[in-house]
């Protein structure tokens, strides 16, 4: 599903720019558009947290295993 896709994405986003604050005291995001007022920032730090929100809804979701028959 293609919004899973979008989902994962964001989140990887998010944790590689929280292991960049957690680090190296830098956040990505707020350096490239403006800081963490910013609007363009708080929209993707928005879009980051749903997105790891919809993540958690794939640990309970059950998996179509396809047999490649080998």
């Amino acid at each position: 599903m293609i919004m899973d896709r979008i989902a994962l994405i964001l989140s990887i986003i998010g944790g590689l720019n929280w292991g960049l604050v957690g680090l190296f005291r830098f956040d990505l995001v707020a350096y490239l558009f403006g800081g963490q007022t910013a609007t363009v920032s708080r929209v993707i730090y928005t879009l980051v947290g749903l997105s790891a929100i919809w993540c958690v809804s794939l640990l309970f979701r059950e998996r179509d295993v396809m047999d490649d028959g080998i």
